[in-house]
């Protein structure tokens, strides 16, 4: 998404009121950690947009400063914390760049944390609606304004690149550690593909840097390549290779080899690096920084009573450390947020706090599996696994003198329990009974969607044609949801996800025996499997990896819901485009042969495909699911029911009734284009027909 601030400056009469109030806000005494705030810029939003009965909205953009008390025991799990610089108090300062949406006028506003995902900045991805003639192709709706949220956004993450010269990530820049004073080493590995042939590559991972090598050019470092993860490494001779010098003061980030980098093959880099970063005091930000707000009036606007925190993907994984290493409470022991919506987050944590941490890495079928991402515990309520004998919950360190810990909103999509072990959040770890989840926890399946959205009319790399349903609508409802609940204005929904017991969590080999056949859809052999991993004896008390590659123990057991009758997960918060569908939705989607990993699952696409049009199509195809024709007598009876399942959605708190007319009006015009799509056109182009090829 485009990062640039779109907004117009104020008057100069305007910023020199503010001035004088920055003046008073850097002179307060500093409560908590948080030492100071400071004020870089205040804009209006959308050029003094009004939202009903909210009014108009600012951004403010600073920055904070913190100074940490490293033997407060909130601070304990901050690896390497006591091997930073301290000032003259003993207190480790840092700062953070934060960008601040809010309502211009003191209003009943909740406090929107958006764990921005790699730099972005307040994303409003809850904001979003499709719009095809658009280029990138979404609209902002409004949606957070209209309802008075303010959206907070911080750098918390060092391992960022911008992406070009017009972008400008939030990005941190943690401590290093150094041992009194003397360099601290240590060995890094970085996986990595290419997607094309070529003399050079990136070893980093998404928009990723380095740390840096000990020793200039390391003669001693090694690059392996192999075709799987479970093969042995191949090393490169260390002549065919070399790094490429860096344009910027960043280390090198790259690779040139001889021969070239070719798909379909896993390269690993280890060398020897150098300076740390204590990378868990980026989540220290993120605590303190709520903490600071929650407890202060600023710029004539009052503290907010509520505050929720929202993550998707790596930052819902962020989301999860945050609970475990106990930074949901500051450092007078106080919640700093009150409920979370942690959306596609699997069961992983990641690569958030331990010595030479890189954020942007996290285990996948194909990479990365080496790297601290699936670990025990998964559930927030308490269990044992069987295998290591270790007992524990997501949730130990996260309450307060009183018990209370956050409301959470676990959401996940059929997508995450083949690429991201999903069902860990329910089971045991060897898979043999469910957990009971805390009272304050809801996990909910978002049905027959996929990871992200992505309006393509391709196939890309993958084999069949992507899942096009729109997660936004069930998360504004969800949202909401949340909002009511820590409101104590009424109850969400009850958790709605696949269970064993209920029947609905299955081995991937029986969801392969109960797959509709001849349908034009091959389910995959098994999903994405981690293993229980030993990165050495300081990695749990210290942070420290010795081992690496990790030794590895039995895998956890994996297991994914059971498709229904047309093979779409036959449990869950089903949509509308679920609940009346014109085909199958699936939560994977094979890589092609030519991306050069064809026996691999893509991280983030699901799959689609459409019903037959009539009964004729049908039998000749030999597709066992009921056609268009029989399901829907005709136009007007399917768009009939899309709205009768929109309005019980309603009802259900699953969707919004401002959403109903949007959702049936997609729904309708892909009735449409499905009818008018012959079967014997292979292409994905009907799904998305305005979008550019």
């Amino acid at each position: 998404m485009n990062r640039k601030d779109r907004t117009h400056r104020l008057s100069c009469l305007a910023r020199m009121a503010w001035a004088g109030f920055v003046l008073a806000t850097m002179s307060q005494v500093a409560l908590a950690a948080v030492d100071h705030i400071e004020v870089i810029d205040r804009k209006p939003y959308q050029d003094g947009k009004v939202f009903p009965g909210v009014g108009t909205y600012e951004v403010i953009h600073g920055r904070a400063w913190f100074k940490l008390d490293p033997g407060n025991k909130a601070n304990a799990r901050i690896v390497d914390l006591r091997y930073a610089p301290r000032d003259s108090e003993g207190r480790v300062e840092f700062s953070t760049e934060f960008v601040l949406l809010r309502p211009t006028k003191a209003v009943d506003s909740t406090l929107l944390y958006d764990v921005n995902n790699r730099g972005g900045r307040v994303s409003g991805i809850l904001n979003l609606a499709i719009d095809p003639t658009k280029t990138p192709p979404f609209v902002d709706t409004g949606f957070l304004q209209r309802n008075g949220f303010t959206v907070l956004a911080s750098a918390w993450q060092w391992d960022i690149k911008p992406e070009g010269p017009d972008d400008h990530p939030l990005v941190f820049t943690p401590p290093i550690a150094t041992d009194h004073g003397r360099v601290i080493t240590g060995k890094v590995a970085n996986e990595f593909t290419v997607d094309k042939p070529s003399d050079t590559a990136s070893f980093t991972g998404i928009d990723g840097r380095a740390y840096p090598v000990a020793v200039k050019d390391d003669p001693l470092a090694v690059l392996t390549v192999r075709a799987r993860p479970g093969d042995p490494r191949v090393p490169v001779q260390r002549s065919l290779w070399g790094f490429v010098p860096a344009t910027d003061s960043h280390a090198s980030t790259q690779l040139r080899m001889q021969d070239g980098f070719k798909p379909g093959l896993i390269y690993e880099l280890t060398y020897i690096a150098r300076d740390p970063y204590i990378v868990g005091t980026g989540i220290a930000g993120i605590r303190d920084l709520l903490s600071w707000f929650r407890a202060h009036p600023f710029a004539g606007a009052p503290a907010p009573k509520r505050v929720l925190l929202f993550g998707a993907s790596q930052t819902g994984r962020l989301i999860e450390q945050m609970l475990y290493d106990g930074f949901a409470l500051d450092e007078q022991q106080k919640l700093v947020f009150d409920g979370a919506l942690n959306l596609v987050g699997g069961s992983g944590r990641g690569s958030f706090n331990h010595r030479f941490a890189f954020p942007t890495r996290a285990a996948s079928l194909v990479l990365d599996r080496d790297y601290p991402t699936d670990l025990f515990p998964f559930t927030t309520g308490e269990e044992h696994d069987s295998i290591s004998q270790q007992t524990g919950s997501l949730l130990a360190r996260a309450r307060d003198a009183n018990g209370k810990s956050p409301k959470l909103f676990f959401v996940n999509k059929s997508t995450e329990f083949w690429g991201r072990s999903a069902s860990l959040l329910q089971t045991l770890p060897d898979g043999s009974a469910d957990v009971t989840t805390d009272p304050n926890t809801r996990l909910y399946l978002l049905t027959g969607m996929q990871h992200l959205l992505t309006p393509d009319p391709t196939r890309g790399s993958t084999v069949n044609c992507s899942d096009p349903i729109d997660d936004i609508p069930s998360l504004r409802a969800l949202l909401t949801d949340l909002d009511r609940w820590v409101r104590n204005e009424g109850t969400p929904p009850a958790s709605d996800y696949p269970t064993l017991a209920g029947g609905m969590l299955v081995s991937a080999t029986r969801y392969r025996q109960l797959f509709p056949k001849g349908i034009g859809l091959t389910p995959p052999d098994k999903p994405f499997v981690p293993d229980r991993m030993d990165f050495g004896p300081r990695f749990a008390s210290q942070g420290i990896v010795d081992r690496l590659p990790p030794a590895r123990d039995q895998p956890y057991t994996v297991l994914v819901p059971a498709p229904d009758k047309d093979g779409t997960d036959s449990t869950g918060l089903r949509p509308v485009e679920v609940q009346v569908p014109l085909g199958t939705y699936t939560g994977w989607n094979q890589r092609s042969a030519a991306s050069g990993l064809g026996w691999a699952l893509d991280r983030f696409e699901g799959s689609f495909q459409p019903f037959a049009r009539t009964e004729a199509e049908r039998k000749s195809a030999g597709d066992p699911r009921p056609s268009l024709e029989v399901r829907y007598a005709s136009r007007a009876a399917f768009i009939e029911k899309t709205r009768s399942a929109a309005n019980k959605a309603v009802a259900a708190h699953e969707l919004l009734a401002e959403d109903v007319d949007d959702v049936v009006a997609m729904q309708a015009a892909f009735y449409d284009r499905i009818m008018t799509h012959s079967p014997g056109d292979l292409s994905c182009k009907y799904l998305w027909p305005d979008f550019p090829q």
